[in-house]
């Protein structure tokens, strides 16, 4: 794609959203490189529109010009999904100034906040009013609800609250012609045809640009409790979350597992922090418990799911939190793994999911098909078991070149992972997306009926395919 009078377009943009938020020159690597550092890609321009009027306009702007936009939030996506191709011809549309906290209804337990917003800036602004937003996720002090929503981000406490999805009941967009669709009702009953915002939610920017979203709150819990636990396996997980969920009821809000060189990892790199159980099982549990009656009553549902749990031998050890600072620290363990995955070298990551009761079944296997196929290939295993979601990640063998063996097995080892997730009826995203890295993947694992039908949908919203053109489909 070529720009037929680049200066004269350019002045275009700039005459809607301000010369100082037209970006072309100097280091734009905040934009045009994606968190994980894998692609580089080169914008025409860096556009920051400040509402969604301007939004409109330079939407319009680039469809007239057949020029492709790529919609951005906080540029912590996974899985290259925001990051312009290497061409030069392609806008992107940062949405990091559209920031306000538009409405919070208390009566309605929602909030209607625009798409650049910050997510820790949305959990502390609902906080202050008693209310809780529970979407949580590492990159919440830099992901945006935008891209949250353009992703259907998961977190630690989907097995309570739900995906982003869950949590959203209304839109406002851009489509791909430049119109604005308003969709901010807040309500929870509306049977008046298609839900559009559940074709935008995960669409990745493909469809049109999310400039804000209506979302559920939920009065703030009285008490939130965390414990960690010791187990042999990921069988004996899975029974304590079927444990958990007998005891706790609703009250469950988070289940993640951890196995232990995913620990060995975090005491490697972040020796400050203290690991309970350091080396001595296979897998370490960390949960949280809400309750809205007391912390009294909080702490007894949990020490009995302990203490039933230890009795039945499914828990080997455990330890409940005594205040707030403390379960901050166990769940940074949790938090630090990605991070110490990356101070330990680059490795290859899965987004997956799987039928819980499936899961031990599943690593067990590909543990070993990946260990014949890569002799002293490192498994990563840890996530979101409350869910089903697995972050089934792969570390070079110790002593090797991590670039290498990632250049050279990752798309092997893909093979040998996706191949099982098919076997078992799983997803290859659980909460990632698509963006470019998996397109290829998508194309091989998704049925050709499922496949059509996406594609009849952006063929309608976006006929000149000028909506991040390189994200979720082969071209």
């Amino acid at each position: 794609m070529t720009v037929p009078d680049k200066e004269l377009f350019l002045s275009a943009l700039r005459s809607i959203v301000g010369a100082p938020h037209v970006l072309t020159e100097g280091d734009l690597s905040a934009w045009e490189l994606d968190w994980r550092k894998r692609e580089h890609g080169k914008a025409l321009a860096v556009v920051r529109p400040a509402n969604t009027d301007e939004v409109a306009r330079v939407v319009q702007a680039c469809t007239a010009e057949r020029i492709s936009l790529v919609p951005q939030g906080g540029n912590t996506g996974m899985v290259v999904g925001s990051t312009p191709d290497a061409s030069g011809t392609q806008v992107v549309l940062s949405l990091t100034r559209m920031q306000r906290i538009r409405k919070l209804d208390a009566a309605n337990l929602t909030v209607t906040v625009e798409a650049g917003c910050v997510l820790q800036t949305l959990q502390e602004a609902c906080e202050k009013e008693g209310f809780l937003f529970p979407l949580s996720l590492a990159a919440e002090g830099s992901c945006t609800i935008g891209g949250n929503l353009a992703t259907n981000a998961g977190g630690t406490q989907v097995v309570r609250y739900g995906n982003t999805r869950e949590l959203c009941l209304g839109l406002e967009g851009v489509t791909a012609q430049g119109e604005v669709w308003s969709g901010l009702t807040g309500l929870r009953k509306d049977n008046t045809g298609y839900d559009l915002r559940h074709l935008f939610i995960g669409s990745e920017g493909t469809l049109g640009v999310i400039t804000a979203a209506t979302l559920k709150m939920y009065p703030m819990p009285k008490s939130m409790l965390t414990a960690y636990a010791s187990v042999s396996s990921l069988d004996a997980a899975v029974e304590l979350l079927g444990m958990a969920h007998k005891h706790l009821s609703a009250g469950l809000t988070g289940f993640e597992v951890m196995g232990q060189f995913a620990l060995s990892l975090v005491r490697k790199h972040f020796p400050q922090q203290r690991v309970p159980f350091a080396g001595e099982d296979p897998f370490c549990v960390v949960l949280e418990v809400s309750d809205h009656d007391s912390e009294a009553h909080a702490r007894g549902l949990l020490e009995a799911l302990l203490e039933d749990a230890l009795q039945d031998g499914c828990v080997l050890d455990a330890v409940v939190a005594e205040n707030l600072s403390q379960a901050r620290a166990l769940w940074h363990i949790r938090e630090s793994i990605p991070l110490a995955q990356a101070q330990e070298g680059l490795n290859i990551k899965h987004d997956i999911s799987i039928a819980v009761s499936r899961i031990p079944d599943f690593v067990r296997e590909t543990d070993a098909a990946i260990a014949a196929a890569h002799p002293g290939a490192r498994m990563v295993n840890y996530g979101h078991l409350g869910d089903g979601n697995l972050h089934y990640n792969v570390q070079a063998p110790e002593g090797t070149d991590a670039e290498a063996f990632l250049r050279e097995q990752e798309k092997p080892i893909n093979t040998i992972v996706y191949a099982q997730v098919d076997r078992y009826n799983g997803s290859i995203s659980a909460e990632h997306g698509i963006g470019t890295l998996k397109r290829h993947k998508l194309a091989e694992h998704k049925s050709p009926v499922a496949l059509g039908l996406m594609r009849a949908i952006k063929q309608a919203l976006d006929p000149h395919n000028t909506m991040n053109p390189s994200a979720i489909f082969l071209p």
